[in-house]
């Protein structure tokens, strides 16, 4: 799932490689991805792309008219292409959702992998309605401009685990399932750790990490080209997706809890005083 990192590095691409170009023809190949029918599609051809912002996890491309807002969700991620092709994609065929064609032949296509279809894209009528729009509205502060004393007042009283707030877009908008499991490793604290409860220490210890697993990501994936964002963020995780691997902090065995339709991974020495956390899945089929 693309995270704040990579939404950042994907509008900073488009900031660099699609401002000043005309919007010449969008193509919708998935009856799914538009969620809105005013202003439609249409609206947006002709009009020059002036911008592109992150918002959390969405994306929005604005132009002197209308705005594209898009939110790539679990599986989708936007493939730029410098010389793309001008036939449409065949509707229902292959992985793109919907394609941008942009002036000088270049554009971008937003794809989605697997059969859960949950990519969603909104035109809205200009950059007021990009922090209005379904989904923008409801985010909580941005995880880049929380500061110390907001974070506390934010996790005060609550009763949630640190892992479940830490990836409750309404809470803190930007941070995933991967981002995450590496702010908790770097702060040294448990994935189960009650998010009201944390001492000052700890709650130092957070914020930095915060801070710092973000910059950092961030740091490594502007500028990049979007096809390699994805083996920038896998080559700079401690232990997200390394279940079985030795933590680079300490050399323990990374270990793994499972969910229904995901997991996150954790070092029991450096965030659990060596205990490992149960895995209710593999408790099921020990009983």
């Amino acid at each position: 799932m693309p995270e704040l990192p990579e939404v950042e590095a994907l509008a900073h691409h488009l900031r660099e490689h699609a401002v000043g170009a005309a919007v010449t023809r969008i193509d919708v190949t998935s009856p799914t991805v538009l969620k809105t029918v005013q202003p439609p599609v249409h609206a947006l051809h002709e009009q020059v792309v002036t911008g592109a912002t992150r918002h959390g996890k969405f994306l929005a491309l604005h132009t002197d008219g209308p705005a594209l807002v898009i939110h790539l969700a679990r599986a989708g991620w936007l493939r730029w292409s410098d010389s793309l092709a001008p036939a449409p994609p065949r509707p229902g065929k292959g992985p793109i959702a919907l394609r941008v064609h942009l002036s000088g032949g270049t554009g971008f296509d937003l794809t989605e992998a697997g059969t859960q279809k949950r990519l969603a894209v909104y035109v809205v009528a200009d950059a007021a309605g990009v922090a209005a729009s379904p989904g923008i509205l409801r985010l909580g502060p941005d995880a880049l401009e929380l500061t110390r004393e907001q974070l506390g007042e934010l996790l005060r009283g609550r009763s949630e685990r640190l892992k479940t707030v830490l990836t409750d877009q309404t809470l803190i908008a930007g941070i995933g399932n991967a981002y995450s499991d590496e702010i908790l490793h770097a702060a040294a604290l448990s994935p189960y750790a009650i998010a009201g409860r944390l001492p000052d220490d700890a709650l130092n210890r957070l914020h930095e990490a915060l801070q710092r697993v973000l910059r950092e990501a961030i740091a490594r994936c502007v500028g990049q080209d979007a096809a390699r964002l994805k083996a920038e963020k896998r080559a700079g995780l401690a232990v997200h997706a390394r279940a079985g691997l030795p933590c680079p902090v300490c050399g323990d065995t990374v270990r793994e809890v499972s969910f229904a339709d995901r997991s996150f991974q954790y070092c029991p020495t450096c965030q659990t005083g060596g205990k490992p956390l149960a895995d209710r899945r593999l408790s099921r089929l020990l009983r």
